[in-house]
Order: C-alpha cells, then structure tokens, then sequence
C-alpha cells in the first residue's frame, strides 16, 4: 500500500433469533425478553417517567404548532418516539451528535419556533460549549429535557446522569427544574415551551414514576416551590425525585420523635427566596437532598444563598459523593450511598442528634 486507503465495512445485525433484524431501536439497549416470541417481560404498571414526558409533549405539540422535538439517535430512550409517529414533520433524530442537535435548536429558535432538545443527561455534556455560546449568551429559548437524570443503574460511570444539576446550574440565564412526580413533570414541560426569555430545562430519573392522578397542564410559577409536609424540627430540602425518599424518610423518622418538615424545592435555579428566608428562620439545621453530585449542585446552591444572606444555620449537604458510582441497580446503588428513604432518615437522624445539648435525666 503505497497511500491512504479508505476501507467502508457495512455490518448487518441481527443474525440471532429470526425477529431480531426488525426491531432496529432494540439493537443497542435490550431488557429481559422471551427468546421464543422476542417480546420483553413487562412486569411494571406504573409508565415510566420517560413515556410520561414521550405522551405530554405529543399533546402539547397537538395545541402549539411551533413546538419541535429534537434528539441524538435515541427515540424510544427519550420518548421522542412518540411525536415521530404522531407528528413525524416535526421530529428531528440528529444522529449521536449532541453538540449540532443543539445548535440546531438554537437556529430553530432564532426563527420562532420552541425546540425541546431531548437528550440523556450524561451525553448533554458532550454539547456544554454549544450550550453557552449558541442558546445561553443569545438568550435563546431552547428546552432541555435531560433524561437519566441521577443514578441510572446497570450501565455504570459512563451513564450516571450525576453532574446536569452542577453543570446546568452555573450557564447565566439558565432556569434548572426537576420534577418531584409524573403530573408535576407534565406542568414542568408545559412551563418550559411557554418560557420565552431564555434557555430552561428540566431533568428526570430514569424508570417508572410515581403512580400519582395526572390532571390537566397547569402553568408554574418559576421559581417557586412548596412544603409538602410541616415539621418542627429539621428541614429536609429536596429537590426532584429526593422529594418522595425525603417523605418516606421522614415518617421513619417519626419513630424517634423527630419531627422533619419536608420542602420541594422543584427549582434549582432560580431557588424560591421567599420560601428558603422562612424555612432558615424557623429551623437551626438544613440537610438537603439531591440525586446529584454533592459538588456544586443543588446543596451548593442553598449554601451560596445562606452564605450571601448572612445565615449561619447548620447544614448538611447530602446526594451522590465525589467519585465516580459503578454499576449496580438504582435501588441498591440508593441504599450503598444513604439516598434511599431508610438511608435518609439514618443521615438525618445522625445529623440532627450531632452537638445536641446533652440532657440530664
């Protein structure tokens, strides 16, 4: 061979059971399924939070021509699948090439159209720079729907979605938002294509979501949360899909008569300033909860604000440590690293008892 030589080798999968050539978008990501009739066992009633946001944006876009889904060669895994058979014309598969996907969007807000860019929150990073430069210093209004969001499970560091809270969070100009359940998702999504000052985005874990009534779409106020239950003791600030561990975590904690108040802060940026000034004045210790990286996320954001208000409450930062988290299913990677309702309340607990004034009886 005397100079360069281009060797194109075109592969054909699927050459094990005889069905399995037609099922394209099951090449890459399989679940348990029967060999004999290729069909997945299907053993969850409750949908998951990824066909909640497929189903919500498919009504939206029935009612808002302008709205335009946008994602990086996985439309089953996001749910975009469903609008490219509802409203094909109006689906784009980018191919697994994030940063044009979002540059793209950026040009399709420049015309006045709402792009919802639906992509797992690990490959997001790939397009950090497009992020800034080609939507946030425009000021564009692109929607960022980061699925995976938290740990994901089997497929290890590589998927995690543990940095979106810190890496979103810190874009000028960028509102951040997680769900706390399905309805609330909806509304998030349908607050999101009705924001027009700016880039927004919303993340959420992955597998099936709460099983609660969804209702109607209803508009949210930015930057507002809500306590989801009183308390008199310790705040637990949670955030996303924490704020259901936070409430299980506090009804076990009721068994050693503490007493936690527990706030969905549904924003991570901007944080309901109201609401943190009331909670900071009524309790002496804060733990916040986060499915993220402890650093610069979600409990960075409230110690920044206590810093910047002169309060001096103690507070515990608590979600995913600073190193990367192996493979294992969520509920055990939850329960190795004190995210699950149980492991809550432990921390919690240890917390609130810590440099308590000791009783003499």
């Amino acid at each position: 061979m005397s100079g360069p030589i281009l060797l194109h080798v075109i592969t054909e999968k699927g050459k094990g059971p005889s069905y399995s050539g037609g099922h394209f978008q099951k090449l890459h990501a399989l679940t348990p399924f029967d060999k004999a009739t290729g069909k997945e066992h299907k053993k969850a009633t409750v949908p998951s939070y990824t066909s909640i946001f497929g189903n919500a944006l498919v009504e939206l876009a029935k009612k808002d021509e302008k709205i335009i889904g946008v994602n990086a060669a996985m439309p089953d895994g996001t749910g975009l699948s469903k609008l490219q058979e509802a409203i094909p014309d109006r689906y784009f598969d980018v191919g697994i090439a994030e940063q044009h996907g979002v540059t793209f969007c950026a040009g399709l807000a420049t015309e006045g159209f709402t792009p919802v860019a639906a992509i797992y929150s690990t490959f997001l990073q790939r397009a950090f720079d497009q992020i800034i430069h080609d939507v946030a210093i425009q000021k564009l209004p692109v929607v960022f729907v980061m699925d995976r969001g938290g740990l994901v499970g089997a497929d290890g560091p590589t998927h995690h979605g543990a940095f979106d809270l810190t890496y979103m969070r810190l874009i000028p100009g960028m509102v951040l938002m997680a769900p706390k359940d399905e309805n609330e998702l909806r509304n998030m999504l349908y607050t999101a294509t009705l924001y027009k000052k700016g880039p927004i985005a919303l993340r959420y874990p992955r597998g099936n979501a709460l099983g609660v009534e969804v209702g109607e779409f209803t508009k949210l106020e930015i930057g507002k949360g809500e306590i989801v239950k009183e308390g008199k003791d310790i705040a637990i600030l949670a955030i996303g899909n924490m704020v259901d561990h936070s409430l299980k975590a506090a009804k076990l904690l009721e068994e050693y008569s503490i007493n936690a108040e527990v706030v969905n802060m549904r924003f991570v940026k901007p944080l309901d300033r109201e609401l943190l000034y009331d909670v900071l004045t009524r309790f002496k210790k804060v733990i916040t909860i986060e499915d993220n990286t402890i650093i610069g996320g979600f409990g960075s954001a409230i110690t920044e604000f206590m810093a910047q208000n002169n309060f001096k409450n103690d507070v515990l930062i608590h979600g995913i440590p600073d190193r990367f988290i192996e493979h294992g299913k969520p509920e055990e990677l939850y329960e190795e690293l004190k995210m699950d309702a149980k492991g809550i309340a432990e921390v919690t607990r240890e917390f609130f008892i810590k440099n308590q004034e000791l009783k003499f009886v």
